[in-house]
């Protein structure tokens, strides 16, 4: 085992010597001996003559394009329990035609998102408090609420 150590110590050397010529081997190119052979031109087209504004159709705003809905300040807010335990962050908000909110949906269970269910909150058993919700309601109750569908 001793002799091999100084044959494997002199091959290393000799491969890591030959990474640099290697290197600067590909890094140069062919010298041309001969010029490079010489294209025609290529023939010029006239340009077409532009299209003046006027006539041009007039543009009407497409009526199939809906404005975007706004979205609701609560979605995205983490959601707590009243014995503190976080339940999730805010999915959906249901609102009134005034806008007043009706309920929340959140989803709650799970392991790393997977799993779990959709529920809802209705309004009275939740109250907003700076960037979180805080629920009238244990993690236990929450776990008893039956699914909802997602909103889309």
């Amino acid at each position: 085992m001793s002799r091999l150590k100084p044959i494997r110590m002199m091959g290393a050397a000799v491969v890591l010597a030959a990474m640099p010529l290697a290197a600067s081997a590909q890094t140069q190119g062919p010298s041309p001996t001969v010029p490079p052979p010489t294209a025609p031109p290529p023939a010029t087209r006239p340009d077409p003559a532009p299209t003046p504004p006027s006539a041009m159709p007039p543009r009407t705003p497409d009526k199939s394009a809906t404005a975007p809905a706004k979205v609701n300040p609560m979605i995205g807010l983490a959601v707590f329990s009243s014995d503190g335990s976080k339940m999730g962050t805010v999915q959906a908000v249901s609102t009134a035609p005034d806008g007043q909110v009706k309920a929340i949906q959140f989803k709650t269970g799970g392991f790393l998102g997977f799993g779990g269910k959709n529920v809802s909150v209705p309004e009275g058993r939740f109250t907003k408090s700076g960037d979180a919700v805080q629920l009238g309601m244990t993690s236990e109750e929450v776990g008893k609420l039956p699914e909802v569908k997602e909103q889309s």
